[in-house]
């Protein structure tokens, strides 16, 4: 502007400046913003000098150690001396010190993905997001496999981290897929380990896994989750995606779990839809699949014990009676335990998760039951024999009316609803308990078996039921049309 004014003075008016502002930057070749000096220099006093060597201590011990909690135990052990708005001046001198003179911290290496190479895989729990069936309680996992360089994913519900689990989730992605990647990338899976019968057997089962597919397996340091990154990322994702998809339905139950699982597939398959294009270059390198799924079961030969029990995977299960002394196979499912003699499936059992379960099926074993009663009292699966609260309720009743009674009529009670139908004898009992027929000798086989013959009984052609019908409608018409006024 200077040299576009007839002086300085006139410039420097019209530049919002003194004229002997003006002066003395037309003199200095710098510019203005280069021209200010950084200050080195304390304003006011650090309130913290005396007690800085003690905090210094604290954190090198504990480098965790947050200012606002470094401040309020400040606060307690000099009373008066620090005000809350000293805390900013701390944290300020606490991110200075740490960025100068404090410990080294991890650097993270970003990574660059190339198509085809490596998945990643494992499990999340879902209980944070309240989901209920049928009006009840759901705990489970997703387990969750990522292409780290489309990003394309698949989730296949559980219930525990087992290998079975693993290997049924993995196979269900690879085939949703169409291919493999030449990597299998997971954590240390210790749950998973911990929950088979031996590190070893697991560890052979996963390679052959692996080799099933002609993939190289990739195992995380111990406490470095961001080596898996890509898939604890979509875990975030997914689940708030879940849950933003659960608000919009105005609603977290379901009626049934293949309603929950159609639900879950349909927002994966959302996800995946914007991914095509680079899912579509990756296809490519991307190795073909072999004929067929490598089987997931876990196979033991166990023999049936003379409890017509058998002991698979450190838990009990109940098989026929007629079975006691035979040897079978057991294969054990992500869900179920199949139960194989001479080559037939004799059972399917829902499998138990953890360890030192039972499950007593009074099926396998009432007809020995009602030969021998006595063993029913101090049985050690009692409480299996009771697969309705209103089965309770009836041998509660009969200890009160009949108590030398009580086993040998509660017995043939349940096996009457082994042969006729657990629901059926169940809506027996609710009639009777309701009506107060549990007297002395009331309650019976023979008198359940009795209102299960009435509700079996065939309507009567002959009988014809006539409803009542009431008159006063007719009265309001004829009141309407005048006709009695």
């Amino acid at each position: 502007m200077s040299k576009t004014e007839k002086n300085q003075e006139l410039a420097a008016a019209k530049a919002g400046m003194d004229r002997k502002t003006a002066r003395d930057y037309l003199g200095d070749p710098r510019l203005p913003s280069e021209r200010k000096e950084d200050r080195s220099w304390r304003t006011r006093s650090d309130p913290f000098t005396e007690v800085w060597e003690q905090i210094r201590e604290q954190i090198a011990a504990n480098p965790g150690l947050e200012a606002l909690t470094l401040f309020e135990a400040l606060q307690r052990q000099h009373p008066g001396k620090f005000a809350d708005g000293q805390l900013r001046t701390l944290q300020r001198r606490l991110k200075h010190w740490r960025a100068t003179a404090g410990p080294e911290r991890e650097v993270f290496f970003g990574q660059q993905h190339v198509a085809g190479q490596l998945g990643q895989s494992d499990f999340t729990r879902m209980g944070e997001l309240n989901i209920t069936i049928g009006g009840q309680s759901f705990p489970h996992l997703l387990y969750h496999f990522v292409l780290t360089y489309s990003n394309w994913e698949d989730v296949s519900l559980c219930y525990s981290e087992s290998f079975e689990s693993l290997s049924d989730g993995l196979q269900n992605a690879l085939w949703e897929l169409g291919g493999a990647p030449l990597d299998h990338r997971t954590d240390r899976m210790s749950l998973a380990v911990n929950n088979a019968s031996d590190e070893r057997e697991f560890t052979t089962r996963y390679e052959a896994l692996l080799r099933h597919y002609k993939m190289t397996g990739q195992k995380i340091q111990a406490g470095k989750a961001n080596e898996n990154g890509d898939v604890e990322q979509r875990h975030y994702r997914l689940k708030r995606a879940v849950d933003q998809s659960l608000l919009l339905r105005d609603g977290r139950d379901f009626p049934s779990v293949d309603e929950y699982k159609k639900f879950v597939r349909a927002l994966v398959n959302q996800l995946n839809a914007g991914r095509r294009e680079r899912l579509r270059h990756e296809m490519q390198y991307l190795s073909p699949l072999p004929a067929g799924r490598l089987e997931s079961m876990k196979r033991e030969r166990v023999k049936v014990d003379s409890g017509s029990l058998i002991y698979v995977d450190r838990n009990v299960y109940s098989v026929h009676s007629r079975l006691i002394g035979e040897k079978v196979e057991a294969r054990l499912g992500a869900e179920i335990v199949e139960v194989w003699y001479a080559g037939r499936k004799v059972e399917d059992l829902a499998r138990l998760r953890g360890r030192g379960k039972h499950r007593v099926d009074y099926r396998h074993i009432i007809d020995w039951l009602v030969r021998k009663p006595g063993a029913f009292e101090n049985y050690r699966y009692r409480a299996e024999l009771f697969p309705t609260s209103r089965f309770r309720m009836a041998w509660d009743a009969l200890r009160e009316t009949s108590p030398l009674r009580a086993n040998k009529r509660y017995l043939e009670i349940l096996d009457l609803a082994a042969k006729e139908g657990e629901a059926r004898v169940d809506e027996a009992l609710r009639s009777l308990l309701e009506m107060g027929e549990i007297g002395e000798g009331k309650l019976n086989a023979d008198t359940v078996r009795a209102l299960l013959l009435v509700g079996d009984a065939p309507v009567p052609v002959t009988r014809i039921d006539i409803a009542e019908v009431s008159l006063s409608s007719f009265d309001e018409l004829l009141c309407g049309t005048g006709v009695l006024q």
